[in-house]
């Protein structure tokens, strides 16, 4: 297993440096020789100029890459490509932190990791686009693994988008659709 430590290390030609002391991460095992990004200032710094990225949520690269693409839960409908969304930032951000962005981007999603199952979590990919699910995500192909995210960057994302004004929450759908 790699992991991201407090001095520095690469990640597919990029640098991140942890800023979570080793005796406070989590245990997580890597596979596919993959680094483990242990904090959301990690997550930033890769998406920080780095355009194409992606995060997704399953049991990993060597559960999804045996797969040809994901499946529609609603109707069973096989996808074209593995569903991801995507870290790039949009340019209505407008130079807004970074860090938020992230933190955004897998708080929306965090619900997953308990709805799919167990051994889910999130991890950074690059991939080729080839169209959208039915959630409007990214479906993509020509999959790269880039990095797992360790767990402790999930609660670090919670607590980041917590410290923000407004009354806002994950993506979870409720389990009876409202009349209207």
């Amino acid at each position: 297993m790699r992991r991201v430590s407090p001095a520095w290390s690469g990640v597919r030609g990029r640098h991140v440096r942890s800023a979570v002391p080793a005796r406070r991460r989590s245990p997580v095992t890597s596979s596919a020789g993959l680094p483990v990004l242990s904090s959301l200032d990690d997550l930033a710094r890769l998406a920080d100029g780095s355009r194409g990225l992606y995060v997704r949520w399953s049991r990993g690269p060597r559960y999804d890459l045996r797969e040809t693409g994901s499946a529609d839960s609603l109707t069973g409908i096989s996808l074209p490509g593995l569903s991801a969304n995507p870290l790039d930032v949009d340019d209505w951000w407008a130079g807004r932190p970074l860090r938020l962005w992230v933190a955004r981007r897998l708080y929306d999603y965090c619900h997953l990791r308990h709805d799919i199952g167990p051994g889910v979590r999130p991890w950074v990919l690059r991939g080729r686009e080839v169209g959208r699910g039915p959630d409007n995500e990214p479906l993509l192909t020509d999959v790269r693994p880039i990095a797992w995210i360790d767990p402790e960057v999930i609660h670090e994302a919670r607590d980041e988008v917590a410290r923000q004004r407004g009354d806002w929450g994950p993506l979870r759908r409720p389990p009876q659709a409202s009349g209207g």
